[in-house]
């Protein structure tokens, strides 16, 4: 979700450059089973253009079509949506469709909470009945102080329905590697909304232009490796092609508290690289040694370079949301659940 909210807070900011008002549509409530669950937006300018979803997809005409009058009254207002008879998700939507106007000092707390990579929290006041209301909005908290999306807006006094939403830092992944099948996993990480940095020795020879979608690009001595970054929401791949770089590597990550820890290669060479990291460090804590991923990824078939970047994707979403992969239609209970 951080991701998403970050893409719509730029939109935002760019088009008040341009002097285009916009309003923001937030899935605040949900009776039943829809496509995506409260917390996701969708942002209408009033010279036509959108970004993000609510939905697969269905449902945003209608969102478009309601924010009309908002973007024309300033007034905020809560529209439903029932699937039951055309999405067949049997749920009611609840949306509130509200202007939104970023203060200079909420566009600096906003960047800071994301460069620091700390949570922060909104709060969305409302009622379920289709109505337009003033006190309708939203509210950010940055370390404890509360930023409105629009000017004069208050957190209403009166008894309202408050969508509260904890945003985590940007999800990172760490690519460790500079080949072909690096480049694939940077590109489709970063369609993902993550930010990616690859690290590569010096005799690679390579930029950061080399991989599309990276967030930053580190050339430099394993010795001179800077893992501070490295937090709980933070993925790395070893993926060097180098047995002994993979090595040097895993003893400089030793002591990180990754969420995710993977290895690219066979079973036997993963046990090897642990073998000889042992070598160095018989102290290499049993923790951490159980953590790692390796083969990466999950047995989907994946042979090509884009198919298994799939596949180890799929496995660090997996164990980050504490999941264990299987197919649809064998789960018992809702697809969100």
């Amino acid at each position: 979700m951080t991701h998403e909210i970050k893409n719509l807070i730029e939109h935002i900011w760019t088009a008040q450059q341009q002097n285009l008002k916009s309003v923001l549509a937030t899935v605040v409530a949900l009776e039943g089973s829809s496509y995506r669950r409260p917390g996701v937006r969708m942002l209408i300018q009033e010279n036509g253009k959108t970004f993000g979803a609510v939905s697969g997809g269905c449902v945003e005409k209608e969102v478009v079509l309601q924010a009309q009058s908002v973007l024309e009254s300033d007034v905020p207002k809560i529209m439903t949506y029932d699937g039951r008879y055309r999405l067949g998700c049997e749920g009611i939507i609840f949306i509130l469709i509200e202007p939104v106007k970023l203060s200079e000092e909420l566009k600096i707390q906003f960047e800071t909470v994301l460069k620091k990579r700390i949570d922060f929290h909104s709060e969305t006041f409302f009622t379920r009945e289709e109505q337009s209301n003033i006190a309708f909005g939203t509210q950010f908290l940055f370390s404890g102080n509360s930023f409105s999306l629009r000017d004069n807006f208050e957190a209403p006094s009166e008894k309202m329905s408050c969508f509260r939403q904890t945003f985590e830092p940007l999800f990172q992944l760490y690519l460790f590697g500079a080949e072909h099948d690096t480049v694939c996993l940077c590109k489709t990480a970063s369609d993902l909304g993550w930010q990616v940095t690859v690290v590569a020795s010096a005799d690679e020879a390579k930029t950061i232009s080399f991989f599309e979608g990276a967030h930053q690009f580190i050339s430099t001595t394993i010795d001179s490796l800077d893992v501070s970054a490295v937090d709980s929401q933070t993925a790395i791949l070893l993926m060097t092609h180098s047995f002994k770089k993979d090595v040097q590597y895993l003893l400089a990550l030793a002591n990180t508290r990754s969420a995710y820890f993977g290895i690219l290669g066979p079973k036997h060479r993963r046990e090897r690289v642990i073998e000889k990291a042992l070598d160095f460090n018989s102290e290499l804590s049993i923790d951490f040694l159980e953590r790692l991923h390796g083969p990466a990824g999950i047995n989907i078939g994946a042979e090509s370079a884009q198919e298994i970047a799939i596949s180890i994707l799929a496995e660090i979403l997996a164990v980050v949301r504490k999941q264990n992969p299987m197919q649809l239609k064998e789960k018992k209970g809702s697809i969100h659940e």
